[in-house]
């Protein structure tokens, strides 16, 4: 993707994702960075969606400011904003004003709400955004409440890749058509399409709409997470039959048992037969018991340990640049391998070398900001 120039207009979440998400591939991503910073105050050397970008200073309330990123987004495939519906039509750096520059431009737009509808014009939040879709209230266990899990599935699963997919399904149609457009990447919508698998599971009764019912929502025993001696967890997946059967031979459960699977209401008997098993021993020792086995059974590792699992050591699933451990640029691709080429970008820091490199002339270079 070297030849697919990006700008992206500083924000915070799933946008900058997004462009960096497109800057690990290849592309050469811009970000606008405003004067003063996006007020977060977090180091920018430790930004890691900056990474691999470049940074360029705009002031877009200024007089030229408005000028400064249309003469940007003149000369790029894609631009990425995530204020809020308006905002940038406000600033003058809307669809209308950029396409009208460059017709071929693919003008992504990420929000939580979306372009239209009663609340786009409302603050919001990933736990906002997954809760009215459904997707908050399948976690957790099932007498306890909802449990927000980080902002993974929100601004991440249901925002920033999708807005990615259609991103390159757009710039794929400009490149063979000539014709840019507008893609509206909204949470609540990703969000919703990413339970698709689970509303046809329901509308054919096989999920109940409940927490801790259903077969991948720790509802079955022998898809849940148990505690081990030392107080850490384990995680099971055993759900095909043959799968299960080298869980509960390696665990050690008897025949009888074992036999419990085929009896729905007596899981709560085989959820305390496991759990009683996997007190018996450390987080260590069963990671040793289960370690490259068919069982489906894996250690649940916290953000410091994760890089030292063996096999996503082996993978290189992790990096360190810069002093920063951090995960690699993913997917893999056997003809143009990704890479950390360049560390988070101090906003600002590349404003000359991207005037040069993108043939912008003053005023409206952000050399010139």
């Amino acid at each position: 993707m070297a030849d697919v120039r990006v700008v992206e207009l500083a924000g915070i979440g799933p946008g900058p994702f997004a462009a960096m998400l497109l800057a690990d591939l290849g592309a050469d991503v811009v970000r606008v960075d405003r004067p003063g910073g996006p007020g977060l105050g977090v180091d920018p050397a430790c930004d890691l969606t900056n990474r691999n970008k470049r940074s360029v200073l705009v002031d877009l309330k200024a007089e030229d400011g408005a000028e400064a990123v249309l003469d940007l987004a003149a000369r790029a495939d894609i631009l990425i904003e995530g204020y809020r519906p308006g905002v940038a039509e406000r600033l003058g750096v809307g669809p209308e004003a950029c396409l009208a520059r460059n017709p071929r431009l693919v003008y992504g737009r990420m929000t939580g709400w979306g372009q239209h509808g009663p609340l786009a014009a409302s603050a919001g939040h990933d736990i906002g955004y997954i809760a009215v879709t459904g997707a908050l209230g399948m976690t957790g266990p099932a007498a306890g409440p909802p449990a927000a899990p980080a902002n993974l599935l929100g601004d991440y699963a249901g925002g920033s890749l999708y807005l990615v997919t259609g991103l390159l399904a757009a710039l794929h149609h400009a490149r063979a058509h000539g014709e840019g457009q507008v893609v509206d990447a909204a949470i609540v919508d990703g969000a919703a399409h990413l339970a698709t698998m689970i509303h046809a599971m329901r509308a054919a009764g096989a999920w109940q709409d409940r927490r801790a019912a259903n077969l991948l929502d720790g509802g079955a025993p022998f898809y849940d997470v148990y505690e081990t001696a030392d107080g850490g967890w384990m995680a099971v997946g055993a759900l095909e039959q043959r799968f299960y059967d080298e869980f509960t031979r390696l665990l050690g459960l008897d025949a009888e048992e074992a036999a419990l699977r085929a009896a729905p209401a007596r899981w709560p008997e085989l959820r305390a037969a496991i759990g009683a098993r996997f007190r018996t021993r450390t987080r260590k020792e069963w990671t040793g018991v289960f370690s490259g086995t068919d069982a489906c059974v894996a250690p649940v590792l916290s953000l410091e340990e994760a890089p030292a699992h063996p096999h996503l050591a082996e993978r290189g699933t992790f990096v360190r640049e810069g002093g920063i451990v951090q995960p690699a640029p993913a997917p893999r691709f056997s003809a143009t391998p990704t890479a950390v080429r360049r560390p988070p970008a101090r906003p600002g820091e590349h404003g000359a070398e991207v005037a040069r490199d993108w043939a912008l002339t003053p005023p409206g270079s952000p050399a010139a900001t």
